[in-house]
């Protein structure tokens, strides 16, 4: 018996740190089993919410977290303690032909965390019966197709050391060669995962780009109220990529050029509110400067954040001007600062 306990824990430890790219089962998945000369076993079965298939004439049989060659071999087993068949003469064959959805839990530093659901049905495909194709694969029920589901983790991530938590033992999962293209271990995630970002504790600049575990892009508000032209970005925002700077937001909002006079003093607000305490930041930069500037580092030329403002406004005289202007017609203005 103790031999047997010491045998079964170094199974789990040495299944839960070796890489495996087996896709383990979750509710809602559906299998297919096949025994020749036991039609009365074999069919397609789904993975109840207790993580068990019910075959007939068979206790349930938990299924949730194996892959199905273990399946195969508890199927087996099963069937032969239960008198059912002789050993030599069976044989058991399982396999996926549905994948569903799975509902795993994303905390730490991503920008969107909470409850995430990855690998979901179309409306159609929920409603047309599993295609008994053996070997389905579905690239959506990975670990980092959770963290990209979670908004992308944040500047701040220790992506080195993400913790994978399931049935309370942990696994720490490097995730940094999806950013170099170094082969790494992407993890099949199951039902009830639990993922968690570290935060590093500092700012990493070769996360704010595109990758599969970042943002592709990001929304920014802009408005160049003094100035009001056509050719002004929408009121609805507009998208720049993942690593774009203040100074490209500036640009964009037409804050550049104009004539002498209004564009030697023009500057510009960025304007951002932090998602969990609500507390709203705000950066002033002359525009010439910080078009000209060669230091383009974080504190003089942030990188952009989704729903961030920029605001671009002139010289003292320009200001003086929209002062009236407010006062004469003021929602003309807070429409625009609104945007």
């Amino acid at each position: 018996m103790f031999k047997h306990i010491i045998f079964h824990a170094i199974f789990i430890i040495l299944s839960w740190t070796t890489p495996s790219f087996a896709l383990p089962l979750s509710p809602g998945d559906r299998v297919k089993v096949i025994i020749p000369e036991g039609e009365e076993f074999s069919g397609i079965f789904e993975v109840n919410l207790e993580g068990d298939l019910e075959i007939p004439y068979l206790s349930p049989l938990p299924v949730v977290g194996l892959e199905p060659k273990q399946v195969e071999e508890n199927l087996t087993t099963a069937l032969i303690h239960g008198a059912f068949f002789q050993p030599s003469f069976l044989q058991v064959n399982v396999r996926v032909v549905q994948w569903a959805s799975v509902e795993v839990f994303v905390s730490g530093a991503t920008f969107l965390p909470g409850r995430v659901f990855i690998n979901e049905l179309s409306p159609g495909d929920r409603t047309q019966p599993p295609v008994a194709v053996a070997g389905q694969y579905p690239p959506n029920r990975y670990l980092a197709v959770a963290i990209r589901d979670a908004g992308g983790v944040k500047p701040n991530a220790d992506i080195k050391r993400i913790q994978l938590i399931r049935d309370r033992e942990t696994r720490i999962v490097d995730l940094s060669g999806i950013l170099t293209g170094e082969p790494f271990a992407d993890i099949p995630l199951i039902a009830g995962d639990r993922i968690i970002i570290p935060d590093s504790g500092k700012m990493h600049n070769e996360l704010v780009r595109p990758s599969p575990i970042t943002p592709i892009g990001v929304k920014v508000f802009l408005s160049n109220v003094t100035e009001p032209d056509p050719s002004n970005p929408p009121p609805d925002g507009v998208s720049f990529a993942y690593g774009a700077r203040f100074s490209h937001a500036v640009a964009a909002a037409n804050c550049a050029g104009g004539t002498r006079g209004t564009n030697a003093a023009r500057k510009a607000v960025l304007a951002r509110t932090e998602q969990l305490t609500g507390k709203t930041t705000y950066i002033e930069r002359s525009v010439n400067r910080l078009l000209m500037d060669t230091k383009n580092n974080d504190a003089n030329n942030p990188f952009l954040m989704g729903n961030d403002i920029v605001v671009c406004y002139d010289s003292k005289v320009v200001e003086f001007r929209d002062v009236i202007q407010t006062i004469l017609n003021p929602l003309s203005i807070l429409r625009n600062i609104f945007r």
